[in-house]
């Protein structure tokens, strides 16, 4: 097998470093007691202040990060916590004093997802005026939040999640489905809490961090309707592919004959309050500045980067590429950075995730290429159905999958790229890092 260069070997290690300084920034315990203080019986929530001494507290959630985010609540509030309820992905639970936490299936829920709901609807059923619930909002919420509508079923809602991921659908059109599908979502679980006042503290995953994105908005003003649903459905062209009770429901919504999801200026949004304590942006910041100590020049290019992930992969490729040529935007030794969260459109049968798809496709632009790489990985420690958080690869990724008997454009033909990068070890696996800020992607010069 060819062996690496020492310089592109350093440049990976790099990689690693500015990676887990992005992990550093996201993390949920200090996201939230940075935002969030007590003094005595009050709570002071950037400037704002609510009273602990009027009623209970109840604490609940649902996200890859709300168990990390309930423990930081706990923390600060102590024994003022009454009770609570957070539904988080499988691995990502924690042990909690006063707060449940229920593990369920993402990204396709499952009857344990709607377990965990059906116990935060029963918590919040006891809610009084002078009540205050905080509500802890992640990635990854939509999917272990399942509350089917009725004349629907938990297997069709099922159904419809694997239409949507498989399709190339991106997270804000996915979510218009899931609002208009679910008793919960899209500002409905504003409702629940009602009378009390609502606190929603949210770790963003979503691009632009738009509140009724994240986690599919279970606690704001829901701008799509079911016109917007049935919209998606028919962009795709997944008309015939999804359950018939699905689309039933959403015609019968279109037409007026069922309630919308709540809208702006309802009085369920009167007492609701929100705060984002984490993002992408702070993670990039963080990464830049270990990039920056590693003696790189940096740029971060965008929060954004979107579409399909091979085709996101070319464009960067072309960027460490006119790096080495001309040394634009900026010259070696450098590290470009990028968040976001791209899609894959699954054409193969193999397995992968849209990191390790974006990475391969890297490979293969770079080939030859020296002192070039591109790492790229989720900041929750998972890419699609995989136990890897994504990949890295470099000039010398096409030469060594070659010597080890692996093909790289037949692995992208087939969406295999789990695969071919398990039999390089080029995989990045951090395990559950009960965070969630999208995806980071860097692209290191030497």
């Amino acid at each position: 097998m060819i062996s690496e260069t020492r310089r592109t070997a350093q440049l990976r290690k790099a990689a690693g470093e500015i990676f887990q300084a992005a992990l550093d920034a996201a993390n949920p315990r200090v996201a939230i007691q940075r935002h969030l203080q007590r003094d005595g019986e009050k709570l002071l929530v950037n400037g704002a202040i609510y009273d602990l001494g009027q009623g209970r507290v109840y604490v609940v959630g649902a996200g890859k990060a709300s168990a990390a985010m309930a423990a930081a609540v706990e923390e600060i509030l102590g024994d003022r916590v009454s009770d609570g309820v957070v539904v988080v992905k499988d691995g990502h639970s924690l042990p909690l004093q006063r707060i449940r936490v229920h593990e369920a299936s993402h990204p396709v829920p499952d009857a344990r997802g709607v377990h965990g709901t059906a116990a935060i609807l029963a918590l919040l059923a006891e809610t009084r005026a002078e009540d205050l619930v905080i509500v802890l909002i992640s990635g990854g919420g939509s999917a272990l939040l399942p509350a089917p509508v009725e004349g629907t079923h938990l297997t069709e809602k099922q159904a419809v999640t694997r239409e949507l991921l498989a399709c190339g659908a991106a997270i804000e059109e996915i979510n218009a489905v899931r609002k208009h599908c679910s008793r919960l979502k899209g500002g409905q679980l504003a409702r629940a809490v009602q009378p009390a006042s609502c606190l929603t503290v949210a770790l963003s995953d979503v691009i632009g961090d738009p509140l009724d994105v994240i986690a599919s908005g279970p606690t704001v003003p829901d701008p799509t309707t079911y016109q917007d649903a049935l919209g998606v459905l028919r962009r795709y062209e997944l008309q015939d592919r999804i359950p018939a009770s699905i689309w039933r429901h959403l015609e019968r919504g279109a037409r007026g004959e069922q309630p919308e999801t709540p809208k702006a200026g309802e009085a369920c949004f009167e007492k609701a309050h929100h705060l984002i304590v984490g993002n992408n942006l702070q993670s990039l910041l963080a990464a830049q500045e270990r990039a920056a100590r590693l003696e790189f020049r940096t740029l971060i290019v965008t929060t954004a980067l979107q579409g399909e992930s091979r085709e996101a992969a070319r464009a960067l490729s072309a960027f460490l590429l006119e790096i080495r040529r001309s040394g634009i935007p900026i010259p070696p030794p450098a590290c470009l950075l990028f968040g976001g969260e791209t899609t894959v459109t699954v054409r193969g049968k193999g397995k992968g995730g849209r990191n390790q798809e974006l990475a391969l496709a890297g490979a293969i632009a770079i080939a030859g290429a020296e002192d070039l790489v591109i790492f790229s990985a989720g900041t929750d420690g998972s890419d699609g159905p995989t136990d890897a958080a994504g990949a890295v690869a470099d000039g010398e990724t096409w030469a060594r999958a070659k010597a080890a008997g692996l093909d790289p454009l037949r692995a992208l033909e087939d969406n295999d790229s789990y695969h071919f990068f398990q039999g390089l070890g080029d995989l990045i696996t951090t395990g559950p890092t009960l965070t969630n800020v999208m995806d980071v992607t860097l692209l290191l010069a030497g």
